[in-house]
């Protein structure tokens, strides 16, 4: 048996109120799946489309900065990538001044993709953006903020 304490459910209730990492927490799962549906007719994810635009550059990143952008560990992209390399859509290929180091890049078919993808893109967040108004800006402001206090982002 616990000696600990019982928390009140006056506090459980303060944290439902208060707690910043459950809101986004709950907002990030509510946009994924607004997103994730936008996508579905492209066999796509908002994850994956985020990856994709990750890489959308002209040089190839390797996976250490492309994972420290999207703010996940090497693994977890590791494991993102395989669905996209599986369709042709993205390549891994070792870095030429260290093989040691991989480096990743979107295919012709990838860049086509993603050329089909931006447009719903841009209407879902448009239709966001309606919703949200002033507060859209604000958000996106202070998730900045979040980000550039770990050195994320």
């Amino acid at each position: 048996m616990s000696n600990a304490d019982p928390v009140s459910f006056e506090t459980t209730l303060h944290v439902r109120d208060h707690c910043l990492c459950l809101r986004a927490q709950r907002g990030a799962r509510i946009l994924a799946r607004r997103f994730d549906e936008a996508f579905r007719p492209l066999d796509l994810t908002n994850g994956q489309f985020s990856l994709m635009m990750s890489l959308n550059r002209p040089g190839a990143p390797s996976i250490g900065a492309t994972a420290s952008f999207l703010a996940m560990d090497r693994t977890t992209l590791t494991a993102a990538l395989k669905p996209l390399e599986r369709r042709g859509l993205v390549v891994v290929t070792p870095a030429p001044t260290d093989r040691r180091t991989r480096t990743l890049a979107l295919t012709d078919a990838g860049r086509a993709l993603l050329a089909q993808a931006v447009p719903i893109w841009q209407r879902a967040h448009a239709d966001l953006d309606r919703r949200l108004g002033a507060d859209g800006a604000r958000l996106r402001e202070g998730l900045e903020a979040l980000a550039g206090t770990d050195g994320g982002g």
